[in-house]
Formats: structure tokens, sequence, C-alpha cells
């Protein structure tokens, strides 16, 4: 059995990670840490895993995760995840990082937008973005996987086959998109307090200032071959789990709804988790809860001739861990659906 580690396990993201990893036929769960919860069982932390998960929470000592765990799943703020990466890649263990600190492939880059120096710029290069739909080669030969984030993955899903095929305009692409409050962190905050979301939605971060703008960026710059610049809004809204990305875009002459759908299903003809809805359907969160699917529908406008692609996904599962578990597989050589194969849970 392969032996999985988990740093920063008491997060939401590591709490999914737990949920999927318990089903997986391959692996088990042998080391998860939270300096936070040292000593204390994880049943304890999350009351749903008390009489199936008997691991307590760790102290984050390198050396153990090493001498414990085949491959890691870095759950661990931006900042705090790069001080141990290094440390198991050069150990010869092979790492899939939910944290920021290895997405952008300028370490400029990410100082500009997180304010912080990266400590190992010399694994950017190494790392490999972990959308598997894209990059499944890629990820099979890596052994770091920078997993992507819940945003960016609506909206590349959606936006990468069509920039890739040059049958839509690269200026004026808008997306427009409502999270779930647990995309902000189980950490306490203000803004995610009940009476502070319950009953409203409102948007964040407008004007280009969000920290997976250049991250959507770069990876359609590279389905596109030149610079994509695009309007992105964030929006929270008082749900527990689900985004959904409305996204605006001009096709290019001559291009209709039904080219630009056929484009869509046959880049994801054989994807196990991308499904495209037929002409008239529309994606709900609802239907995806706890589960690694996006589904996809394209309408066409025909009032402002613009087209509109709508993308749903659960941020916890294929917006962050679900996604993990799927570049673990591909890096373990394990079946791609492996531990995955879950329906959402409704209503």
């Amino acid at each position: 059995m392969i032996r999985f580690g988990i740093l920063g396990a008491t997060g939401y993201t590591g709490g999914e990670l737990i949920r999927l990893l318990l089903n997986h036929p391959y692996g088990e769960i042998t080391y998860i840490t939270a300096d936070r919860y040292a000593g204390k069982q994880i049943g304890e932390v999350f009351p749903q895993f008390r009489t199936v998960l008997d691991l307590s929470c760790k102290e984050l000592i390198v050396e153990e995760v090493i001498e414990e765990c085949d491959l890691v799943f870095s759950a661990l703020p931006h900042g705090l995840s790069m001080k141990f990466v290094g440390e198991l890649i050069k150990a010869g263990k092979k790492v899939v990082d939910l944290s920021a600190d290895y997405r952008l492939d300028d370490s400029e880059i990410y100082q500009a937008w997180y304010g912080l120096e990266h400590r190992t710029p010399e694994l950017l290069s190494q790392a490999v973005y972990g959308l598997p739909e894209i990059n499944r080669e890629k990820i099979k030969s890596a052994s770091l996987v920078a997993n992507p984030g819940c945003y960016p993955t609506s909206i590349i899903l959606a936006l990468y086959p069509l920039l890739k095929a040059q049958i839509i305009e690269k200026e004026g692409i808008i997306a427009d998109s409502k999270s779930g409050v647990s995309g902000a962190g189980r950490a306490l905050s203000l803004n995610s307090l009940f009476c502070e979301v319950e009953g409203g939605l409102h948007p964040y971060q407008l004007g280009g200032v969000h920290r997976h703008l250049p991250e959507i960026e770069q990876e359609l710059s590279k389905a596109a071959g030149e610079q994509v610049v695009i309007t992105f809004t964030p929006h929270l809204i008082p749900m527990n789990r689900g985004i959904l990305s409305t996204i605006y875009l001009q096709p290019k002459a001559g291009i209709t709804e039904e080219k630009v759908r056929t484009v869509l299903m046959e880049f994801y003809e054989q994807e196990p988790f991308v499904h495209i809805l037929p002409a008239g359907e529309f994606p709900q969160t609802k239907a995806l809860v706890g589960t690694n699917y996006c589904f996809l529908s394209v309408h066409w406008d025909s009032r402002t001739k613009r087209l509109i692609l709508c993308s749903a996904i659960d941020n916890l599962t294929k917006g962050a861990s679900g996604q993990a578990v799927q570049n673990a597989n591909l890096l373990l050589g394990c079946p791609e659906k492996a531990g995955l194969e879950l329906t959402a849970v409704y209503p």
C-alpha cells in the first residue's frame, strides 16, 4: 500500500483529502500534521472521522515525514509550504502542493503577487502545473505537482481548448465567478462569519488584484501562444462549497455555438472528469458537491453576438483536494479515477 502523508490536515482541503484517501484502493494515510492540534486524534478535530481513522495529528517534522510517507500532500498556506517542499523533493519524495507556492513560473511574479521572496525558486522550473486534462504526460514523470487554484480550474478548463484552437478572440474575455464560503478557508475571519455572509452576495478583490489572476493568465497564455489578459470578478456566495464561473467572450468570425461545443467535446472526449452538457442545459453546483467533476455548457447570445460559457465545480474537490488525488494517481501510476468515483451528495 502507498503511504500518504498530509501536511496541514485540519483545514478544509486537508479534511477533504482525508475523506477521499480513506476510499483509495491503493494507499492509506499514515501521517498527518497540524501543529495547532498536535497530539489530538483527527476524530477530535473532524468528528466525521472518529470511527474510520485512528491517527493523531503531529507537529511537522520533515525527517518523520520522509520516513513515514511515499507521497506527500502539502495543504499548508502559501509561504509556509515552500519551507518544507524542497527538503522532501531532495529526499526523493513525490509531492502534490495545494498552496500557490509553485503555480507561477516566475519567482518575481510570485513575489509581486504574494509579497514573499520565494525560498526555492530553482524548483519552479521542475514543478508541473497540475491540471491533468492539459498536462497529464508531464505530471506522470514529475516529482512536484503544483495543484491549481479553485477559480483557475473552473476558468482554464472552459477556455483552454478554445484558445488553443484559435476560435475565440483573446481580447475582452470576462470571467464572472461565484464561490462558496469554504473557499476562504477554515481560519476565523470576519468576512466568513455566518451573520456576515448568510442571505447576501458580494464581489471582492475587483480591479485585477485577486491572486488567482496571474495563474489564470499564465496558463491561458500558454494555450493561445501569446499574452492573454482577462477581466476576473470573484464573488462570495452563501453556500458551503461550489464554484460557478460564467465566462463571456467573442468568437472569431464564422465560429458558431455548435463549433465551440464540438471543440470542447473533442478536447475532453477521453477525460473522465470533464463533461460537456447538451445544448440548452446549465450546470448546477448542487449536482457536483463532493465530486471531482467539472460540468461545462455553451450558450450563444444572438442579440450581442457573444458566447457565454458556464463552468461548475466543487471548489474543495475538483478545485483542490480531488484534483490533488487525481494528480497523485498520475504520479504513482495508479488508475486516474482511484478514490474519486463518487457521486454528489444530493440534496
